[in-house]
């Protein structure tokens, strides 16, 4: 059976890599450059591949594409493929179809990459056998080409659902849904959320789906949809006031042995009781090293993942509350001069930045801009007011954030790099002033992705201080 993977970044290559080992007759093909690490493992493997062009009568001679999510649906060798009766799927789909694990996979607007670091985190802690990809760190398929393991926790983007066909989450979450990539979906919200529901298509009565029923879009779509599975929602509130709301809670509790309601609640102490069937956890704020509402919605999911493929409540409590965060969201880079600097590369829509921004508690320059994702500000405009005292514009075209915030803080600077952008906000911070980037729009204009956007601000931030020791 002949195979051609289009794309070769962290995904293709890792799905090149097992239908080679599968026996299949691959070929990988790049309209980029495919970057020196990844045609290493190719060569090491014998399989062959192009950069810089499609060969189209090759491609078009294959019996299905494993398409990489960074590729549209509309990229015109997809159409040809699609028009030839050629089935495109993504890389989930593809490993899904060697793998003997069981999977934990996880998906939203915000919080998927803390909420995945976490529950493998627990897992691990578990002596699990145990990866963790995806969207994050190496990809399944490599993964599975590789080694196969027994559980897999996998970050799942709306790309990366978008070419699923029979993949089927054992547990699936959906963190929240808020507009993102509405370039992308026709800057059509439904055409995004649809996107994300696709986890869940295929799960069976017995699967679990984990859900954040305080967030508006995707309380609706649970209600809407009512999946027969067993549901498992997270909130900020208490059960009755959820069940006083018709919100759409877990089914029964009778049908899972226990009088505890299924889910994770608020209790009169301030906790949060987690649980599943008759095992339950309890979440402390007070004692999370990650703090803010929405490191409590990562730790109620990650939780109720865990109890469901087994973890005992001990080892969950324990790893939770040792949990120190992930790289790139809100990460402490430095201090220069007494000015704080904050790595939140992640925060790649308004959302995240939104919940970044209502952290702040001294007066804050903000660093944001990039490749604008059909973006509406709105959002931040109140949290602007009330928190920024200058906003350094970062990105190849900063129109947009210019015209939506000038006059809404004191001051906005126009800057088309990194160098640039570090420079104004030196010359702007004084003592007890905090930098902060969370630059609300995805890195592409002017970095390869946000770990390299936020490395280079680190890498900046010490550059910064060691300047300021001289």
């Amino acid at each position: 059976m002949k195979a051609v993977v289009l794309g070769g970044g962290e995904s293709g290559y890792g799905s090149a890599v097992l239908a080679q080992v599968k026996g299949l007759d691959v070929f990988l093909s790049d309209k980029g450059r495919i970057e020196s690490k990844y045609a290493e493992v190719l060569d090491r493997y014998g399989i062959a591949y192009e950069e810089g062009t499609h060969t189209e009568a090759r491609i078009l001679d294959a019996d299905f594409a494993v398409k990489s999510p960074g590729i549209p649906d509309t990229a015109p060798i997809v159409t040809k493929l699609r028009e030839r009766g050629i089935p495109v799927i993504s890389e989930i789909e593809f490993a899904g179809r060697y793998t003997k694990g069981k999977t934990i996979c996880i998906t939203g607007s915000n919080g998927k990459t803390t909420t995945t670091t976490m529950t493998g985190e627990i897992l691990r802690a578990a002596g699990y056998d145990v990866a963790v990809g995806g969207n994050i760190g190496e990809s399944f398929a490599y993964t599975v080409a590789t080694g196969d393991r027994e559980w897999y926790v996998l970050e799942l983007s709306s790309f990366q659902l978008d070419g699923i066909v029979d993949f089927r989450p054992d547990i699936a979450v959906v963190t929240n849904i808020t507009p993102d990539h509405l370039d992308r979906y026709d800057h059509k919200f439904q055409n995004y959320i649809d996107s994300k529901f696709r986890i869940i298509r295929n799960q069976r009565p017995e699967d679990r789906f984990i859900y954040g029923i305080d967030n508006p879009e995707t309380c609706r779509e649970v209600a809407r949809r009512n999946p027969a599975l067993h549901r498992l929602p997270f909130t900020s509130r208490s059960y009755r006031e959820c069940a006083e709301a018709g919100m759409p809670l877990a089914q029964a509790t009778a049908e899972s042995g226990s009088a505890a309601p299924q889910g994770a609640f608020l209790t009169p102490e301030g906790t949060f009781a987690v649980s599943v069937n008759d095992r339950s956890v309890t979440i402390d704020p007070a004692r999370m090293q990650v703090k803010g509402i929405h490191n409590i919605y990562n730790a109620q999911a990650a939780a109720l993942a865990a109890l469901a493929a087994g973890v005992a409540p001990e080892i969950i409590e324990k790893t939770l509350y040792g949990f120190a965060g992930v790289e790139h969201r809100m990460e402490p880079a430095g201090t220069v001069r007494g000015t704080e600097y904050i790595n939140d590369s992640k925060a790649t829509n308004v959302d995240s930045a939104w919940y970044a921004l209502d952290s702040m508690t001294r007066p804050t320059i903000w660093i944001a801009g990039g490749t604008d994702k059909g973006n509406d500000y709105e959002p931040l405009k109140p949290l602007a007011r009330r928190h920024v005292k200058a906003l350094v514009c970062m990105g190849v075209d900063n129109a947009k954030l210019i015209r939506d915030f000038t006059d809404m803080v004191p001051v906005v600077c126009d800057t088309h790099s990194l160098e640039e952008a570090m420079r104004t906000c030196a010359d702007l911070a004084r003592p007890g002033d905090t930098v902060l980037l969370s630059p609300a729009c995805a890195s592409f204009d002017l970095f390869r992705n946000y770990e390299e956007r936020g490395r280079l601000f680190k890498a900046a931030v010490q550059q910064l201080n060691q300047e300021a020791e001289r």
